[in-house]
């Protein structure tokens, strides 16, 4: 694998129904470490679908997905690769509404070694990271949507994992909120070095991204180079 590419896709399909149905019929494209993609297209296009490929919640009909590295058609365990390699943010948090927003920071910790003390205390290093320290034994029903949905990108950080995927997460806020969400996230990508995948119907959102990669029925319509040069970054820069 090139050192500087995270995810490469190659021929990648999916379909359902014996193949009448073909969500993803052939996509192609690349993504940068420490890269920020944003993703659209029409609804039925195939962009969740894609989302969930990359993301290792399913597997491609044919075609492969390579994630830093591993080959997610061959992997054998979806799980771990998810759990070390992957967080996620919806546009509805998914937050357990029993648990505060601590133990809910916790909860993708516990595949990985660790004693419960130490998932705790980087549990509230992360919501502290994203503005939520004083909220951190709050439960999600105490603090505000867009509250929730910061907390939901601490949840994803909490594995330090090298790809954050993004669903439409500013959908379910106000503009101002929204706003604050993504200005979250590229602080992450500028500290961390995450690399970011969103899907998006916002365009105004979409242009803030290296590169917008649009899709129709399927397949790649084209991608739209959004900055003049392509630098990996490094946490830190």
């Amino acid at each position: 694998m090139n050192d500087g590419l995270l995810i490469e896709v190659r021929g990648l399909k999916r379909h359902y129904d014996g193949g009448l149905v073909k969500a993803l019929d052939g996509v192609d494209f690349a993504v940068h470490r420490g890269e920020f993609i944003a993703i659209m297209g029409p609804s039925g296009s195939g962009k969740s679908t894609l989302l969930h490929l990359l993301g290792a919640l399913d597997r491609p009909t044919e075609g492969q997905v390579i994630l830093d590295g591993e080959d997610l058609s061959r992997a054998a365990d979806l799980d771990s690769v998810r759990a070390r390699k992957v967080g996620f943010v919806f546009q509805l948090h998914n937050l357990l509404p029993d648990l505060t927003l601590t133990e809910n920071v916790m909860l993708p910790m516990v595949s990985i070694p660790g004693s419960n003390s130490a998932r705790r205390r980087q549990a509230v290093a992360l919501l502290e990271k994203v503005g939520l320290g004083p909220r951190a034994h709050h439960l999600p029903v105490k603090v505000s949507g867009g509250e929730r949905q910061r907390a939901a990108i601490a949840r994803a950080l909490a594995n330090d994992p090298p790809l954050l995927l993004a669903d439409e997460p500013t959908g379910s806020v106000d503009t101002v909120t929204g706003d604050q969400i993504v200005a979250l996230l590229e602080g992450l990508r500028r500290e961390r070095g995450a690399t970011i995948v969103l899907i998006t119907h916002n365009e105004e959102l979409a242009r803030r991204a290296d590169r917008i990669v649009r899709i129709r029925d399927g397949r790649v319509e084209r991608i739209e180079e959004r900055r003049a040069a392509l630098t990996p970054l490094r946490a830190g820069n």
